[in-house]
């Protein structure tokens, strides 16, 4: 026992000894020579060791990622009121779900098509998800088109008529030109002249106006772009992530 006691005493004291020389170096007090033995030093055992150089760059990148989530996090609570409940946006899903989904989408986007079916089957398969979805125009002119047409058809004949035409422009595969929207409006059995009418209404400039100024404060500068729950998704994610992420929520709330 009085052998085991010394050493540990000993080992304590080698490591204050050495904690005292590491709090007494300083590299700028070294000489030329010093420094450059330092160097040659570490430049040895990082060509002995290189993991190290991949295991702080991968400490780098988790350090980052961590911080940027909680700044998401910040942005999607400052923000929370015109994220979930704007007023305008549409809305589908369970409307009294615990967990609401938020899309910002362009119907040029590629991705956003290829997100589409997953987020429907996320939602549908889930049944306590409220889904809201944002136009988000940002591909050009064609983009804003296509959106300019899908808000004044909601504001023209209501939710459902809003849901088909968003269906429609998500399978177009041409130029939503003014002559292909009137033709689908018809072909959906819904009022083209009141519709196109609409469409240069100036509150629907505004709408659009809120949601990018909106997207600019989240920093949003690509779609898809998703809120669920808390979290702040930027860009396509698959189904199964989509759930992990609703669990996580879940649990976490």
């Amino acid at each position: 026992m009085i052998r085991r006691t010394s050493a540990l005493a000993g080992a304590a004291l080698g490591l204050s000894l050495v904690a005292q020389q590491a709090l007494a170096f300083d590299i700028t007090d070294m000489s030329d020579a010093e420094r450059e033995a330092f160097r040659s030093e570490v430049r040895a055992y990082l060509m002995e060791n290189p993991e190290v150089i991949l295991e702080a760059v991968d400490a780098l990148e988790q350090r980052q990622m961590a911080q940027q989530a909680e700044a998401d996090n910040d942005l999607v609570a400052n923000n929370a009121e015109a994220i979930f409940e704007d007023g305008y946006s549409w809305v589908g899903g369970n409307p009294d779900g615990d967990i609401t989904v938020v899309e910002f989408m362009d119907y040029r986007c590629g991705y956003c098509r290829r997100a589409k079916e997953e987020v429907e089957e996320l939602v549908e398969s889930d049944g306590n998800i409220r889904f809201v979805l944002k136009e988000f125009p940002i591909l050009g002119e064609a983009s804003t088109l296509a959106s300019r047409f899908a808000i004044a058809t909601r504001r023209v004949a209501g939710d459902e008529a809003y849901k088909s035409v968003h269906d429609a422009l998500m399978t177009l595969s041409g130029d939503p030109t003014e002559p292909v929207l009137t033709r689908m409006a018809n072909t959906l059995g819904l009022d083209a002249d009141a519709i196109m009418t609409e469409m240069n209404s100036p509150d629907i400039d505004e709408e659009i106006a809120e949601v990018r100024a909106l997207a600019q404060t989240l920093q949003i500068n690509g779609t898809p772009t998703f809120v669920m729950g808390d979290e702040l998704v930027r860009g396509y994610v698959t189904l199964d992530q989509m759930r992990q992420i609703v669990a996580d929520e879940r649990e976490a709330g």
